[in-house]
């Protein structure tokens, strides 16, 4: 049904149990994986606590050193399910964007991801990028809560 399924991951608990999920679905489905992560570049202006203590080269190497972790992780978790996998790490400016982009570029037919569950306000000022990618995607999207 599936041939290949990309699993974006921002790191956290929730998305790190989605890739677990999304590998597990993709030995099931004999698909390979694509394990993505997105790296928002360094802004000047900006209210992420990360980047108003870093400077740019900073923040550059330990957003890299960060994605490197979690795709690593990622990589031995689809080794040790069997499932071949590509990883990839993309700088954009909108998450939800660089999702979209890959799962087209890569000719993934599935997108598996975590949702946070933000509700209220949080939810409103935050946004969310699995909400984004669900708006906008024509590929179809498996939520992980």
């Amino acid at each position: 049904m599936f041939a290949h399924i990309l699993i974006p991951t921002d790191g956290s608990p929730l998305s790190s149990q989605a890739v677990e999920k999304g590998l597990a679905f993709a030995r099931d489905a004999g698909a390979k994986a694509t394990v993505m992560t997105v790296t928002v570049p360094f802004h000047l202006l900006t209210a992420d606590p990360e980047q108003l203590s870093d400077t740019r080269p900073e923040y550059e190497r330990h957003a890299r050193q960060q994605a490197a972790g979690v795709l690593a992780a990622a990589e031995r978790a689809a080794k040790a399910l069997g499932v071949a996998c590509d990883v990839v790490d993309v700088e954009h400016e909108h998450p939800y964007q660089a999702i979209i982009d890959t799962a087209a570029k890569r000719g993934c037919d599935l997108i598996a991801m975590a949702s946070h569950g933000r509700r209220g306000i949080s939810a409103l000022v935050l946004g969310s990028e699995t909400v984004k990618v669900l708006t906008h995607s024509t590929i179809p999207v498996l939520v992980y809560r």
